[in-house]
């Protein structure tokens, strides 16, 4: 079993501070195994017994009749049953608890869903609430609001790098490209050959995420309309797009007609379901978010590999995807930059924008970064390093390359780094 530390270490540090915990991320990412297994293990370590751990997974469906809240509520309460100790509740994909309207009121908006539940366990002053959920609608500003103050996020991702070279078992030499080719779920660590990990993630989209998508938002005859439009993101990974784009792209390359307004709601759905991540532009020296265009990033790479057959595998995409999901999981905010620069051309000047792969913050800390296969020809070093050289600020810049390389400095003050040093060893950003 993967130790999956980072997050462990993160429960055990919110425990008991009388906040819901609510667990989220892609499905199959290993919440459940998270809470149910190894936090649950450390739990017993500490003393607590199995009667004061009540746990529930509502994706099971034996336990169907939990997913009306009343009965969940109901089951619940009846497990605590001793005032003088602590109990720990887990209900597993609470998502699937459905709203249903209050019998004792006469008014048909009047709704009880899985809010009312945790806010109601949360008032048992002896009780310590975690719940998991695969969409991020869970957490949407009319929840949230609801959840204020009382509320803790716990994002699980897919294996990073690190827990992905630490388990695996081959040449660790080749640990990189079965990563940035199969991707980090943790059920393909276990998977010793390309039909079975291929097989297993085309199931995995298929059955599992589009089904999710088409059933919670009642999506009727667009099944292949919503795979055109993974596959079109797919390929872009890196690329600046917009709703109007693959409006454009739909009915150029498609024949399909498509809103702008439509495609731009299924994009929600696609984040909703933590399935892609959006990164924005920000402007380094307007100090000011370009609403659009913007870049969409997979949160897996062998989900996002196997919805294309495995057949656009260019690392330097693939690396800048695999850098944004390992920095938000790492917890900064993290936009593409934009620099503005004015030259010279046949006596007028010209307007340009050189772009930064990633700007991050966290706190008062920013980092400038830019992602490369390689700097080994001048001119390309040049190309990468120019949008840097232009930032007018001493925040820390740094170029990741695929090229294993002790980190070092140039004249100018760039850091220069290997991707797997990078990943394996969070301190060389911070240090």
């Amino acid at each position: 079993m993967l130790p999956r530390t980072q997050y462990v270490n993160e429960l055990i540090r919110l425990k008991d501070n009388g906040r819901v915990k609510i667990i989220t991320g892609l499905r199959r990412s290993g919440k459940s195994v998270l809470l149910f297994e190894l936090y649950r293990e450390h739990l017993l370590s500490a003393g607590v017994t199995p009667e004061q751990i009540i746990g529930i997974q509502l994706d099971d469906l034996n336990n169907i009749k939990y997913r009306n809240p009343l009965e969940l509520d109901k089951y619940i309460r009846s497990r605590i049953t001793d005032a003088e100790k602590r109990f720990y509740v887990f209900i597993d994909e609470i998502q699937l608890v459905a709203g249903m309207q209050n019998p004792y009121v006469d008014d048909r908006e009047a709704k009880i869903t899985f809010v009312d539940v945790v806010l109601g366990l949360m008032k048992i002053k002896n009780a310590d609430i975690y719940v998991t959920g695969s969409n991020s609608k869970m957490l949407s500003s009319d929840i949230l609001t609801q959840f204020r103050d009382r509320g803790d996020e716990v994002r699980v991702f897919p294996l990073s790098f690190a827990e992905f070279y630490d388990a695996y078992e081959g040449d660790k030499r080749e640990a990189w490209q079965e990563y940035y080719t199969y991707g980090g779920m943790p059920m393909i660590i276990g998977m010793d050959t390309h039909e079975r990990k291929s097989r297993y993630l085309r199931d995995l989209f298929e059955r599992t995420y589009i089904r999710d998508i088409i059933e919670r938002n009642k999506i009727k005859n667009d099944d292949e309309v919503l795979g055109i439009l993974l596959d079109v993101l797919a390929s872009g990974i890196g690329s600046l797009t917009n709703p109007s784009k693959l409006s454009n792209t739909f009915k150029s390359e498609r024949n399909i007609p498509l809103a702008p307004d439509t495609i731009d709601k299924y994009l929600g759905y696609f984040e909703d379901s933590y399935l892609v991540q959006k990164a924005v532009r920000y402007d380094v020296k307007g100090k000011k978010y370009i609403k659009t265009p913007s870049k969409y990033y997979y949160t897996d790479l062998g989900l996002r590999n196997a919805r294309l057959g495995f057949r656009q595998i260019e690392e330097t995409h693939l690396m800048e995807n695999v850098l944004y999901n390992d920095l938000i999981r790492r917890g900064f905010d993290v936009d593409v930059g934009v620099v503005e620069i004015t030259t010279m051309e046949n006596g007028k000047k010209v307007r340009k924008q050189l772009e930064v792969d990633f700007v991050i913050n966290r706190g008062n800390d920013r980092y400038y970064i830019q992602s490369a296969l390689s700097i080994a020809d001048p001119e390309k070093k040049k190309q990468e390093i120019a949008s840097l050289l232009k930032i007018p600020d001493s925040f820390k810049k740094m170029v990741v390359v695929k090229d294993f390389l002790k980190p070092w400095r140039d004249d100018n003050g760039i850091q220069y780094v290997g991707i797997e040093n990078f990943l394996r060893d969070e301190s060389i950003l911070l240090g």
